[in-house]
């Protein structure tokens, strides 16, 4: 049973300027409850009872926002501060919570508004060592879609520079990972964060390098049909406020 979850929040989100020029885009709000408020909620709603939140960009308002919630008491929410998050990928903020990923948990992108029937789905998908959600779009994949080429189940390969012809669906930004899934991933992000390049480097990039290595198989686990969100520009503002309207009722 997983019941940990990381949630990836230390970027402003500079393409929806100039609404993040004073708050990180994880405190948007949308309808009554910011992004990181609807993200806790769904994920303790599916079992969550460890949620470690990376932070960067005005971590003490992130801190504020999770001092001031009402959560069960069995359920422990902790940040875990990023010093480097403005000149780094977001590899650097998964290498510093990399010590809790000794055991099955969620990756969850900061930006990603997901259903909690979403979520549900994605636990309950068979069992292996990494799973990556993701979903079809009908009309194809543009240069911001983070692109991913399948065979049945299994990911190949990963990444915006994906041939669109080798594009079969695009990640959401929610990954689950099993026990040998989890080292695997863990080891694999704290060898390429040796490197020179590793403060340039996507996590999904270890993604990327796993699925190639036969020995360490990653899965997907599609959610056609099911209701989720990307705020990355503010078009998606609007459309994540109608989404979770819809949650509300």
């Amino acid at each position: 049973m997983i019941e940990r979850a990381i949630i990836l929040s230390a970027g402003q989100g500079s393409r929806l300027l100039p609404l993040t020029e004073d708050r990180p885009k994880c405190l948007i709000d949308f309808n009554g409850r910011t992004l990181l408020s609807w993200q806790l909620d769904m994920l303790i709603a599916n079992g969550m009872k460890e949620i470690f939140v990376v932070t960067g960009f005005r971590a003490d308002m992130i801190d504020a926002e999770l001092t001031a919630r009402t959560d069960p008491a069995n359920v422990r929410i902790q940040t875990i501060f990023n010093p480097f998050y403005n000149v780094a990928d977001n590899l650097g903020s998964v290498w510093l919570a990399r010590e809790y990923m000794d055991r099955g948990f969620l990756l969850l992108n900061g930006d990603t508004l997901v259903s909690r029937e979403l979520i549900a789905l994605v636990l309950a998908a068979p069992s292996a060592p990494i799973r990556v959600t993701v979903d079809i779009k009908k009309q194809g994949y543009d240069s911001d879609d983070m692109r991913v080429e399948l065979d049945g189940e299994r990911l190949l390969d990963i990444g915006k520079r994906l041939p669109v012809e080798r594009s079969h669906a695009e990640s959401i930004g929610l990954l689950r990972f099993q026990d040998d899934g989890a080292k695997q991933f863990r080891a694999k992000v704290e060898e390429m964060m040796a490197t020179d390049e590793g403060l340039r480097n996507w996590y999904l990039r270890v993604i990327h390098y796993l699925a190639l290595d036969p020995k360490s198989p990653v899965f997907v686990t599609p959610i056609v049909g099911h209701e989720w969100g990307e705020v990355d520009f503010p078009r998606d503002v609007e459309s994540g406020r109608s989404l979770t309207k819809s949650w509300m009722s």
